[in-house]
């Protein structure tokens, strides 16, 4: 078993939360220790007890222990755009090196540590990373969301050969139904998973209420 994931997709807003909760699930169901972070959180509402972000709240109550909310959430923002800019705005800097080292703090008494990126594979970070080079320092096997809606093809192939181009091993993709009244929706998948060289782990289907324990993925090799 892997010592974590890195969970991407091929857009915002295709659930990669929801399959990295569900992920958690499955992990913990298999008697593992599983813990979910989300490094970067852009879009935060600002409380009593400081920024908080729903994804990062929802990976805190997927996870198999109480975790201190800046042990999943390295950088968050109150403003919901690119996290680059977010941090710009803010007189921010995101360090790689301190979010892997928060990565090796979770990940140091064997827990599997899924960790969620921010829209996009190739999403920027600083004005000269990005998620991408965040998940090369990691290291981990990338599973990857795709968000079944007219144009999913095209972005799922994509992002597939950016991962696969930083040698990176994509262990395996979810199709998530984001519209249900996509047009094909069998036929989408069938050309996807003749084309991803990587296993289908789960189809969730349209869901107007989300409930990631659920979710019944098989889990990555």
């Amino acid at each position: 078993m892997a010592r974590g994931y890195f969970v991407t997709g091929t857009d915002t807003g295709v659930g990669k939360t929801l399959i990295a909760c569900a992920l958690l699930h499955g992990l913990r169901e298999q008697g593992l220790r599983a813990v979910g972070m989300k490094p970067v959180a852009a879009g935060c509402e600002r409380t009593a007890q400081g920024l908080i972000n729903e994804d990062v709240e929802l990976l805190r109550a997927a996870s198999g222990a109480s975790l201190p909310r800046e042990a999943v959430n390295v950088y968050a923002f109150e403003t919901p755009i690119a996290p680059h800019i977010a941090a710009a705005r803010e007189g921010a800097h995101i360090d790689l090196d301190l979010i892997v080292q928060r990565f090796e703090h979770l990940s140091e008494d064997g827990s599997c540590v899924v960790v969620e990126g921010a829209g996009g594979f190739l999403v920027p970070l600083t004005d000269s990373q990005s998620f991408a080079d965040l998940a090369v320092r990691l290291g981990l096997p990338v599973v990857m969301v795709v968000g079944m809606r007219l144009g999913c093809i095209n972005h799922a192939l994509l992002t597939a050969e950016a991962i696969a181009r930083r040698r990176l091993r994509l262990a395996g993709w979810v199709a998530n139904r984001v519209d249900p009244e996509m047009a094909c929706f069998e036929d989408n998948i069938e050309s996807l998973r003749v084309r991803l060289d990587a296993p289908l782990l789960g189809i969730v289907p349209f869901l107007v209420s989300s409930d990631p324990g659920a979710i019944r993925l098989d889990l990555p090799r």
